[in-house]
């Protein structure tokens, strides 16, 4: 999630690594790349003529990215190869033929020289047209051999001037070669036509689409986009939720993806047996505009509608992506004759508050993203069967006794001081 403040998206970004590293432990994810090669990211830089405009927290936008990349390069992993390819930087004529070949590699994709790639940064200066399709192609070029991951993180704020090469299409046509590139896009003081672009590229390879309005959110996000290439990749998997809990998929552990209508519910169904701990987190995608204040929630219910824990978060139009969690720890209890208790089903319900704005479609609906994991609770000696402090209540009992004796005394003496002054 992007927010305005900086230590808040930090936090954001903290909690998402914290939450992909519960649901899918190292070694334990399914379609990660079989082999050591490194995860490779190529940062596609918009230095377009318009990128001169000053309107981002008083600085241009080109000082805005120069300074938001100075702080990704440092905060780059050093098992991630970065790149960054430029797209409108260097012909600033009027030949659009030109123009629509203006894209080069200003850092080759490979090992991070941190005060080479800074240097190279510092050099731009806004200059001529805006080719994303033909850096989108050459990029995915860049990008080529070694079966890591690859993403592709697109930055820019105009739309595509080298029609009819529709860069939607060239991410179509890069998503159909199978080679697992992924392109993610952020749209600088984005105009709803550059955003309906943007969605669509990053909708083509699965990617997100971030709108940017301040200096800090681009370096969030795209620090964010970076760290992620360097982690575990997995495969999500389509599923369709259904009306009710009654006939909703079971799901095992796992990545899957589905669409919700606008203020609709998704649900379903996770067995967790005694013991065990289900751990499930639902991010909804805004992609296409929407009116501010909405929110998600996520319910763990039981099959006859008692609600056991829920997740909320709400955003007020300054995110594109809105994600909750929640975890649900199942004692391991044993029947009267001796016999484990058979699993539970547990109801996962998923409801969004979105609203469309007028003249928007509403249909197909919001694209959704579950994580779901069922792992081994905590053991009884580290019980935490009543979901919440657990053994914390002993000590929570503990201070209020201790205070309450505290108390007592401390107003013994100061009546006996009273009492000596009164006497003297």
């Amino acid at each position: 999630m992007i927010t305005r403040k900086r230590p808040a998206a930090v936090a954001c970004a903290l909690l998402a690594m914290l939450t992909a590293g519960l649901a899918f432990p190292a070694g334990a994810a399914a379609g990660e790349p079989t082999g050591q090669d490194a995860p490779k990211v190529d940062l596609v830089l918009d230095v377009s003529g318009s990128m001169r405009a000053r309107d981002i927290d008083g600085q241009s936008r080109m000082a805005a990215a120069k300074q938001a990349f100075n702080e990704v390069l440092d905060a780059t992993p050093e098992e991630v190869e970065l790149g960054i390819r430029t797209l409108g930087a260097d012909y600033p004529g009027d030949d659009r033929k030109t123009g629509c070949k203006d894209t080069a590699q200003l850092y080759p994709v490979g090992p991070l020289d941190r005060t080479e790639a800074k240097t190279a940064v510092a050099t731009l200066t806004p200059t001529g047209w805006t080719p994303i399709g033909p850096a989108l192609l050459k990029a995915a070029g860049d990008l080529d051999g070694g079966n890591g991951s690859k993403r592709i993180v697109l930055i820019s704020d105009g739309e595509d001037t080298c029609a009819p090469l529709d860069p939607c299409e060239v991410a179509r046509e890069i998503a159909a070669k199978g080679i697992g590139l992924t392109i993610d896009t952020l749209g600088l003081v984005p105009t709803a036509k550059l955003s309906r672009q943007l969605s669509c590229i990053a909708e083509a390879t699965g990617g997100t689409y971030t709108s940017v309005e301040h200096q800090d959110q681009l370096t969030d996000r795209v620090n964010q986009l970076v760290v992620r290439a360097a982690e575990p990749v997995v495969t999500p998997v389509a599923t369709r939720g259904a009306a009710g809990c009654t006939g909703a998929p079971t799901l095992k552990s796992g990545l899957f993806t589905d669409r919700e209508e606008f203020g609709k519910q998704r649900w379903y169904r996770v067995d967790v047996l005694p013991g065990q701990e289900l751990r499930a987190s639902v991010s909804v995608a805004a992609d296409r505009a929407v009116n501010p204040d909405y929110g998600v929630l996520l319910r763990a219910v039981t099959v006859h509608g008692r609600e056991i824990v829920r997740g909320e978060a709400a955003g007020t139009g300054r995110t594109d992506v809105i994600s909750t969690g929640l975890r649900y720890p199942k004692p391991e209890r044993e029947d009267s004759d001796g016999d484990k208790p058979a699993a539970e089903t547990v109801c996962l319900a998923v409801t969004n508050s979105y609203s469309a704005v007028s003249g928007v479609k509403t249909t197909p609906g919001l694209p959704l993203e579950l994580t779901v994991d069922v792992v081994d609770g905590p053991s009884q000696a580290d019980d935490v069967a009543s979901f919440g402090l657990g053994r914390g209540w002993w000590l929570l009992g503990a201070l209020i006794l201790t205070g309450f004796l505290a108390g007592l005394v401390w107003g013994w003496l100061s009546r006996w001081r009273v009492a000596i002054w009164r006497t003297n």
